[in-house]
């Protein structure tokens, strides 16, 4: 049976509707000390059957689940079934973007649990231990994409919808387009599709049971596929063995079985006792996210849903409950599972077949397929040292690297460390082989050593750049957005400046602004180091919850540390714009950082913007200082005057380690902003450079003893004094 597009249009409007309601999290969902609910498969199947056809499939699937000839005719025992399976993995390149390990960790253990080869099985409850079973059905990683090519049976698609779960079938359509082995159908009866990502609407894990029959488009890989969160994902890495067995539990979905009370997401609920999980071996339950092993929720004898003769506990070890204690199936349940993937419903019965087999290279020889390599970085200051890794599979045996403008500039280990000591562009280049076969992967430009580092002061006002990408001095980095670039629309002082056309952009997309190396090994303890810059952003609704975070790093950008973080409300405040906008120039704010503390006094300091993405308009900066001392009047081009306050504003007080002063300058002028006790005594000062309209100064209070102080703010005869509490 073919859908119809009336039915593709109204799955995808319910689902997307559902998902968006996951966000209510429902407490009697989630398990003790988790934050999501632990499965929402049944909450998305309510939605999708309401559709007199998908219901009809689905009904279908679980009559011949129940069928007593299937069951004795067509999956004998001892015949093991296996399934190929694509794991695909969105992410921003985060910690959300897991390792192959963990993921091969995830495969192992659902192997293991579905071949009952695990060792607490053991363990099991002793009225139940004559039932536990092996289901006979293994999972292994396709090795060749839909177009013949070779792969490790893993994806990994950058995109920003990862964060964002509440249309599990856009992140489906990125997969798709984006991925990087192949960008196209991954079909449902080929695969086992399972989606791994940050965010899945609220849930730790989904799918849908079988149905359908179209293969080859979107909708299908969405309502046929699994969705797990990455820390849901195997016991190692992101996840733990507290989380691992979440997708032995959307398998057992997958497999057309219900939760051991019925299907629904309810567990808890009195009247289970009256469903049914198409299952008889199963005890009739309530259902449990803890492991009572005394509990007897519902009366087993004499219903015409259970074969049990007496009232059994209930089976709270069983994968398809919500316990942190399960560790079985039936054979029941098994019977159910075997069933379904020998079913022609939604393609599974192709899965198992030797022709498909071939298809995805589950059974090929272990050769080699391709050369393919990592590094652990690929921006970097002259004399640093990069580790390269090796990617290729299969049976790889040897290794000959070149690395143009490194040293070494040959190697023939598999994982060398390579050091660049001269600014430039380089090519790197791994031939690998298996002994009787090579393949060679070439990587043009892949290595950016940066320029020596800029002396102080130091200023960018972006009027001799034309490109941000293509300047030495500058890195931009937007995985899947827009991205940074020069705009002669709007500027604070010149004619240029740096613009992210943010409006429009996905929700969680994070565009990067990184500088290049500044030498301030020349600054004192004396003088100290100020950074600051001007911006100027709108939102383009009172929804919007955009985010500007100012960077520092002391290595080059080995690691980066949070040094200020501006909310959209913080940089907008309650005024809005719908349409494309363009700052005027009362629009700018400047922002003074003082916070570069002595752990960034060296040749590799480096600074960087990040954007995050969630519903704003356009964002821009200009006029970026870095200073010692008292500012040089040259940094900003305008007047002198008398400076007068207005709008006067520190916050959070009580103060933390940071303390915000905000302030209306009607001029531009040096101005000296002193923090004193109780007493009078000085115990912190700062020279900056007021600009013209709203400033906003940080102080670095994290040194300071817990009690009272005073904020004074000097220019000229002018003079401010606010007080404010350390905690």
């Amino acid at each position: 049976m073919k859908f119809s597009l009336l039915f593709i249009g109204f799955f995808l409007s319910t689902i997307v509707s559902a998902q968006v309601q996951q966000r209510q999290l429902d407490p009697t969902n989630m398990r003790p000390g988790e934050h999501v609910e632990y499965c929402a498969s049944h909450k998305k199947m309510a939605e999708a059957l309401k559709n007199p056809e998908y219901a009809a499939q689905v009904a279908a699937a679980d009559a011949e689940a129940n069928n007593p000839s299937k069951k004795n005719t067509s999956t004998p025992k001892g015949t093991v079934y296996t399934i190929p399976v694509v794991f695909h993995v969105l992410h921003m390149n985060g910690v959300e973007n897991i390792s192959d390990a963990q993921i091969l960790d995830a495969l192992a253990l659902l192997n293991r649990d579905y071949r009952k080869l695990n060792p607490d099985v053991a363990t099991v409850q002793p009225v139940f231990d004559s039932i536990t079973a092996d289901i006979e059905i293994e999972f292994a990683l396709a090795r060749k994409a839909p177009n013949g090519s070779c792969f490790t049976g893993i994806t990994r698609t950058v995109t920003p919808l990862t964060f964002n779960g509440s249309d599990g079938q856009s992140q489906v359509s990125a997969v798709i387009t984006g991925n990087d082995v192949y960008q196209g159908i991954w079909p449902h009866d080929e695969y086992l599709n399972i989606y791994v990502c940050s965010d899945i609407g609220g849930a730790a894990g989904y799918t849908f049971k079988p149905s359908g029959s179209s293969f080859a488009n979107a909708t299908s890989m969405f309502y046929n596929g699994i969705f797990l969160l990455h820390n849901y994902t195997g016991s190692i890495g992101t996840s733990t063995v507290y989380t691992s067995r979440t997708l032995a539990h959307e398998v057992g979905h997958w497999l057309n079985l219900n939760h051991v009370w019925g299907p629904n997401n309810n567990p808890g609920n009195a009247t289970s006792c009256n469903d049914d999980d198409g299952v008889m071996d199963t005890p009739l339950c309530i259902g449990s996210n803890a492991c009572n092993y005394n509990a007897n929720t519902c009366n087993d004898v004499g219903s015409p849903l259970s074969s049990w003769t007496f009232d059994v506990v209930d089976n709270v070890e069983n994968y398809m409950d919500y316990s942190y204690c399960n560790k079985m199936f039936t054979e029941g349940q098994k019977t159910r599972m075997r069933n379904a993937i020998t079913s022609n419903t939604a393609g599974r019965s192709n899965l198992i077949t030797a022709a498909n087999h071939l298809v995805t290279g589950i059974n090929s020889p272990l050769v080699l397929c391709q050369a393919k390599f990592k590094a652990n970085k690929t921006v970097l200051c002259a004399n640093d040292s990069i580790t390269f890794t090796d990617m290729s599979f299969n049976a790889v045996s040897g290794w000959n690297w070149t690395f143009a403008g490194g040293t070494p500039a040959t190697s023939t280990l598999q994982n060398p460390g390579v050091v660049y000591t001269t600014p430039g562009t380089y090519t790197v280049t791994l031939t690998a082989t298996d002994g009787g076969t090579s393949d060679v992967e070439t990587m043009t430009n892949y290595i950016t050593v940066l320029p020596n580092g800029n002396t102080l002061p130091y200023f960018e006002g972006f009027e001799n750049i034309t490109n941000l990408s293509a300047t030495p001095n500058w890195v931009v980095s937007n995985p899947s957005g827009n991205g940074w670039n020069i705009t002669t629309s709007a500027a604070h002082s010149g004619l240029k400046s740096a613009k992210l056309t943010n409006l429009g952009q996905n929700a969680g997309n994070i565009d990067e602004l990184i500088s290049s190396a500044i030498d301030l090994s020349s600054v004192t303890s004396t003088d100290g180091a100020t950074l600051s810059f001007r911006y100027a952003y709108k939102k383009a609704s009172a929804a919007s919850t955009d985010i500007l975070r100012v960077y520092f790093t002391a290595n080059c950008g080995d690691t980066w540390a949070v040094r200020k973080t501006l909310s959209a409300t913080s940089m907008s405040g309650s005024s809005f714009q719908a349409s494309s906008w363009t700052p005027t120039q009362s629009d700018w704010t400047t922002v003074h950082m003082t916070n570069v503390t002595s752990l960034y006094w060296n040749e590799n300091f480096r600074y960087k913007f990040e954007f995050t993405s969630n519903g704003g308009n356009n964002i821009y900066l200009d006029d970026i200082n870095i200073y010692s001392g008292t500012p040089s009047d040259n940094l900003i081009v305008a007047g002198i005057d008398e400076t007068a306050f207005t709008a006067v504003n520190l916050y959070p007080n009580p103060a933390d380690e940071e303390l915000n002063v905000s302030f209306q300058a009607i001029n531009n002028e040096k101005m000296t902003i002193v923090l004193t006790d109780l007493t009078g005594k000085i115990i912190q000062t700062n020279i900056i450079q007021a600009n013209e309209g709203e400033n906003l100064v940080m102080l670095n209070t994290s040194d300071f003893a817990k009690g009272v102080y005073f904020v004074n703010l000097i220019s000229g005869t002018s003079r401010t004094t606010l007080q404010f509490v350390k905690k």
